[in-house]
């Protein structure tokens, strides 16, 4: 197990960790939660060396292998399922061993080699990588492309797949989220459910925390406090310990104010001095019980909107794309006709290069649209938050600039000294305080450039917005100031996210972008993460079946050519060698067939089961039987995913056997 033991750890002169104690066990998926700069990522530099405590103990076991995502940019002509494929550390390991011993001409040191590779699943290590690399959205034609062809997000999408690739003991995830697409996370989210070593990931995602840790750490003041649950119960148990935390020290003022009365009553009688006295004592001995310090909330509210044009926007069979310097278009989407209507709350849905940014960016008049026709409505004014933030900022300029630049753009007189303090005072509310409003955009984080924007959205007063993945790069609580200002404007909303809070807690439209279209949704985020699976799986068995093909086209033509003249003697030999490859094959995939047949028999239970206690629920019965009921229906669903993911394990393994012992599936 992980332990901290009076831990300090210092950045510079900052105290990050003040004599924290905390115990991560074996198998344990931790999430790590706290605001920005609360000292998450050095935790995590503490865990893998780059830093060393400057106080305590800090014990990790010195046999646990260990994998992070590199937070570099990848560049490399390797293809990228060789660049994953060199992620797995101890297979590198031993080929570096096998071809050191095939120099040398050592046979027992082959011999070792081989079997080691054998036991590092060399055989299916391509098709481990490859399987990595399409989860996390990519396609299989990509699969050989070179690394330094991808765009910086996908490539650091195969950085998180190298990471994943690495055989490891303790995985380290910091923000894994934030250059996927609800696709690509609702496959990690499986997989990292299935992980079996010890997992700490840091992320704002609180749907994606829920889902795959189920132990919260909590850094706030230096001190780390340990919840048993995921994300919504350590919400759950903090709000209940900040209460009692404030009753115990609401009841221990009272008692210090009564003996405070009685010392101020009768210190100054000689017959009541000596209790007097002892009072005295009796608080200055008393363990002091802090006052719950609530942390300081960000929030904001959109202004109401000068007029509220309905529809706000037309689009009539439209085409979206774009043009290259020599005039060249890329249709993406076409044929679009959409309507949106004042006060719509719309979700737009897809996965990543589908056309979802384009849409928006179109919308938005940062580019054209390259057939059909968008009508605005009279007086549409849109608030724009681009995906890159840099699309709408300036990195040279600062803040309190860009603010006066706006002004000025929007028709107010060149700010004056009372102007100027006006705009200060503005960014004030956004966190944007004393010199901060002179810091140039370049040198800022993520998060304060994205609260730079939201303050400019802000001052524009719109009545659309327009928002393109706007919480990549902020924290919980600023998530939940955005979620709670959009809910209050009274404008339209059209929202890119992957963060399904969000998503959930403002949206009540989905339009759908992919394969070359924008379309109604109809479902909820539950319904579009089940098409997402079920999507993920045809296009896996679109794949399997496409290599099938071709290895069976190869086969068969290499058959046709040994036939024409192979003897009836090696006739003979090849049909004994097929039986016996049928006989290995039959002894290899025997016990994954019985069970399999066990699985399949254990789902069909489960399943009845679950029907019975969702009609047993659909009927009036107590509150202890719900209770009972609905804590057997969430055994049985857990049950039947695992048994789920189980069932496909088996049938690929025997799939596979099969495939390589050359007979038909």
């Amino acid at each position: 197990m992980i332990t901290l033991k009076n831990v300090t750890l210092r950045r510079g002169t900052k105290v990050v960790l003040d004599s924290v104690n905390a115990t991560i066990n074996p198998a344990e998926h931790v999430g790590l939660v706290g605001r920005n700069g609360a000292g998450k990522s050095s935790l995590f530099a503490l865990l893998n060396g780059t830093l060393h405590e400057d106080g305590g103990d800090f014990f990790i076991p010195t046999q646990w292998r260990m994998a992070q995502v590199a937070q570099h940019m990848p560049e490399t002509d390797e293809s990228a399922t060789q660049f994953v494929l060199d992620g797995d550390t101890r297979l590198s390991e031993v080929n570096v061993r096998l071809q050191a011993a095939e120099a040398s001409g050592d046979g027992m040191a082959i011999a070792q080699a081989h079997a080691d590779l054998q036991d590092a699943g060399a055989h299916d290590a391509t098709a481990r990588a490859q399987a990595l690399i399409l989860g996390l959205g990519f396609k299989t034609s990509e699969l050989e492309h070179p690394v330094n062809s991808f765009s910086g997000g996908w490539r650091m999408r195969l950085q998180l797949a190298r990471a994943l690739m690495c055989p490891s003991d303790l995985l380290l995830l910091d923000e894994p989220t934030n250059h996927l697409d609800l696709d690509a996370l609702v496959w990690l989210e499986a997989w990292l459910k299935r992980y079996p070593g010890t997992m700490i990931v840091i992320s704002h995602d609180r749907e994606f925390l829920d889902a795959v840790t189920n132990v919260t750490l909590e850094l706030a003041s230096g001190k780390i406090t340990r919840y048993g649950g995921n994300y919504s119960k350590y919400e759950e148990l903090r709000a209940q310990q900040l209460e009692l935390q404030q009753s115990a020290f609401d009841k221990q003022q009272d008692k210090i104010a009564h003996l405070q009365k009685f010392i101020d009553r009768f210190k100054a009688k000689a017959t009541k001095a000596k209790q007097a006295q002892s009072r005295m004592k009796q608080i200055e001995r008393m363990e002091k019980i802090a006052p719950v310090l609530a942390d300081a909330e960000f929030t904001f509210e959109f202004k109401e909107p000068a007029n509220l044009p309905n529809p706000m926007l037309a689009i009539t069979d439209a085409s979206f794309g774009y043009r290259d310097e020599a005039g060249n278009e890329t249709v993406i989407l076409r044929d679009v006709s959409r309507s949106v209507l004042a006060g719509q709350r719309i979700g737009i849905l897809g996965a990543n290069g589908q056309g979802k940014s384009t849409l928006v960016k179109t919308i938005a008049r940062t580019m054209q649209a390259l057939g059909g026709k968008i009508t605005e409505g009279k007086g549409l004014n849109i608030g724009y938050f681009a995906q890159q933030e840099l699309d709408v900022l300036r990195p040279e300029e600062n803040p309190l600039e860009h603010m006066t630049r706006l002004a000025k753009e929007l028709g107010t007189d060149a700010p004056t000294a009372s102007r100027e303090q006006d705009l200060r005072n503005w960014l004030g509310t956004f966190n944007f305080s004393g010199d901060m409003v002179k810091q140039t955009v370049g040198s800022m984080s993520g998060g304060e450039k994205a609260r730079l924007v939201l303050a400019m959205i802000v001052w524009q007063r719109p009545n659309l917005l327009l928002l393109d993945e706007p919480t990549n790069h902020l924290d919980l609580a600023t998530r939940e100031a955005l979620a709670m200002a959009i809910n209050d404007f009274d404008g339209t909303v059209m929202l890119v996210s992957h963060d399904r809070h969000l998503l959930r807690a403002v949206c009540e439209d989905f339009w759908m972008v992919g394969r070359g279209v924008v379309g109604p949704f109809d479902g909820d985020l539950d319904d579009y993460q089940r098409y997402l699976l079920d999507e993920s799986k045809r296009l896996r068995e679109e794949a399997k079946q496409a290599e099938l093909q071709q290895a069976s086209a190869a086969n068969a033509s290499v058959s046709a050519a040994t036939e024409a003249t192979a003897s009836p003697i090696d006739q003979r030999e090849a049909r004994k060698l097929a039986a016996a490859a049928r006989q290995q094959l039959g002894e290899k995939t025997k016990p994954l067939k019985k069970e399999l047949d066990q699985v399949d028999k254990k789902m069909a239970a489960l399943s009845a089961e679950k029907a019975e206690l969702e009609d047993k629920l659909a009927t009036p019965i107590t509150p202890a039987e719900i209770a009972e009921a609905g804590k057997r229906l969430k055994t049985v669903t857990d049950e039947l995913d695992t048994l789920e993911e189980r069932w496909l394990e088996l049938s690929e393994s025997i799939e596979q056997l099969t495939q390589e012992a050359g007979l038909p599936t």
